[in-house]
């Protein structure tokens, strides 16, 4: 590579830097990893209390599936608060990301962790799935959906612990909501409301040390995804060639079959002379 094609990659870098925002779930895992004080804030605006005290954080936490060959999942944050309640909160800018069944299979796999063997089920602590999507995915204009389980025989609600919250992304009210999706659209810190946000926001992106991070994460990333794409190509390509390589061959046997010399076969199927003998051996043609 060059001098120029690397100033070129390092510039267009840059660009993806600036023209982040929390909706980035790479800049929002790292502005939240560790901060209790932003997850704390968020999650008090979200599900509208004040009594949540975070004492974990963690950004792009894996959980390996225990099933072999089964699903991976990747978190954008991870928290705990001080009561053992667990909180699984993931950004996606496309809806297809905040499948409903995502939601599902996320609060499943928190679950799956939080027992050891010999506890009882009834120890079993409250989690929440909580999904902060750009756009309004379920269209009804409301700033957060919250689901949980009910009974549908009788008016009462099926209290298992288990907690599924969307927030509105696009959600512009005059409130505490709406001051948070603000921030969490803006590309620079000194538009943001709230300062446990706008602190992280201009570490990341503005302040040398972390924005040399931010960088080259997001080059990690975009080698990450090219060697995965081109490995992709590669086999669809592979693939491709496999198939046109049969039908070849089978319309060469259907030739010789026929009778047809090699230069006819080679001239109707565009094929080589080498593809043909073999077969043409092997059928005593």
């Amino acid at each position: 590579m060059t001098e120029e094609e690397i100033l070129q990659d390092n510039k267009t870098v840059e660009q993806i830097v600036d023209d982040m925002n929390l909706f980035d779930d790479d800049l929002m895992s790292m502005v939240f990893d560790g901060n209790n004080e932003a997850t704390g804030l968020l999650l008090k605006i979200i599900l509208k209390r004040d009594d949540i005290e975070i004492i974990s954080v963690v950004g792009q936490r894996e959980f390996q599936s225990p099933i072999v060959g089964g699903r991976n999942i990747r978190l954008d944050i991870l928290a705990k608060d001080h009561t053992g309640k667990h909180y699984n909160i993931e950004v996606q800018k496309k809806p297809e990301g905040a499948h409903v069944r995502r939601a599902r299979f996320n609060s499943s796999m928190m679950d799956s962790r939080m027992l050891k063997e010999g506890q009882e089920f009834s120890e079993l602590q409250d989690s929440y799935m909580v999904f902060i999507t750009e756009t309004d995915i379920f269209g009804h204009g409301l700033p957060i959906y919250t689901i949980n389980r009910h009974f549908e025989e009788i008016d009462d609600e099926f209290d298992d612990g288990s907690h599924i919250v969307y927030v509105n992304g696009s959600y512009k009210g005059d409130d505490a909501v709406g001051r948070l999706m603000h921030d969490f659209g803006c590309k620079k810190s000194k538009d943001i409301y709230y300062p446990e946000l706008e602190k992280g926001v201009k570490h990341f992106k503005e302040e040398e040390g972390g924005r040399k991070v931010m960088c080259e994460a997001v080059e990690k990333y975009a080698k990450s995804y090219a060697e995965k794409y081109a490995k992709s190509y590669a086999e669809k390509y592979a693939e491709k060639r496999a198939v046109e390589e049969r039908n070849i061959l089978t319309n060469i046997v259907s030739a010789l079959a026929a009778g047809k010399d090699n230069e006819t076969i080679i001239k109707e199927l565009n094929c080589t002379l080498e593809q043909i003998i073999p077969l043409r051996t092997a059928m005593g043609k």
